[in-house]
């Protein structure tokens, strides 16, 4: 039993290998302990990185609870290895595809899972946005991960692709732009994105991972969030034989946090979504 006393370590900027992609940045924050932990993994989600906003306190209060917190940039999010919270390698970013996110995943689950300080039998997963539908998705084809958390998260990839003439536009240019609100980067897609989901859509149906799953699952989602509807929610609850939704009046698509974060101390929204995730996650690993 972990209390709030408990000193937290945190190991940042763990270089984790992955030949299939390219190597990248994991960050883990554990407590002092004799034994075994849980292991949860949190995926960030579009135009996102480990280091966004809030994550850190969520990760050390999360650890704090008595679990192996890991979080991580994709290997193609648009970060570097000497760049960790920047958008330095657009062209990385072009190149991202759900593929490559699947591998990434692996390449974590693999790394960590064998660090003595893992109960390998307790694996969870916690994704935000669409690192959430990436999420639901592996935690279907992965028999190591046991519960899975959805933060704002996506139930269909496709529809947020183009369509019509966007899509020709940018088959035919082989690049489309969406620009960053934040750092008005204009950040490009290249088509292989498009080609990949196509080509995998079946594997890349976060309805029927979730319709499959098996395995406890809780959702959390603001009303107020305009990037992901609360409509999506409901329907991964209906989807999912053993889910939880936990529905944050007024809250927005990231739970009242910011980039940069400068408070020591949670934002109320993503406060409340964290001591749900903690109560959940004690309850199901």
């Amino acid at each position: 039993m972990q209390t709030q006393n408990t000193k937290v370590i945190g190991d940042r900027n763990i270089i984790i290998e992955n030949s299939s992609t390219r190597n990248f940045l994991a960050d883990a924050y554990f407590p002092e302990t004799s034994g075994q932990l849980p292991l949860v993994i949190f995926a960030h989600g579009y135009k996102g990185y480990k280091d966004w906003g809030a994550w850190d306190l969520m990760a050390e209060k999360i650890a704090q609870a008595g679990f192996y917190f890991v979080k991580f940039n994709f290997s193609h999010n648009g970060t570097t290895l000497d760049n960790p919270s920047e958008f330095a390698d657009l062209e990385a970013f072009a190149n991202n595809n759900f593929s490559r996110e699947m591998l990434d995943y692996d390449a974590v689950i693999n790394h960590f899972i064998v660090q003595p300080e893992i109960n390998t039998e307790k694996v969870a997963l916690i994704g935000h946005s669409r690192g959430a539908g990436i999420s639901v998705i592996k935690a279907f084809e992965d028999d190591r991960v046991k519960a899975l958390v959805s933060l704002a998260g996506v139930s269909h990839f496709g529809y947020r692709f183009p369509s019509g003439d966007r899509l020709t536009n940018w088959q035919e240019s082989g690049v489309m732009y969406s620009e960053n609100a934040r750092t008005k980067q204009q950040m490009p897609h290249y088509y292989q994105f498009y080609e990949d989901y196509k080509a995998n859509e079946d594997r890349f149906s976060v309805q029927y991972s979730a319709q499959h799953l098996g395995k406890p699952m809780l959702i959390i989602q603001g009303t107020e969030d305009v990037a992901v509807k609360d409509k999506e929610a409901y329907l991964l609850n209906e989807w999912c034989r053993d889910s939880e939704l936990f529905i944050l009046n007024g809250a927005n698509h990231t739970l009242g946090a910011t980039e940069p974060w400068p408070k020591e101390t949670l934002p109320p929204d993503l406060l409340k979504s964290t001591d749900k995730i903690i109560e959940f996650l004690k309850n199901n690993l």
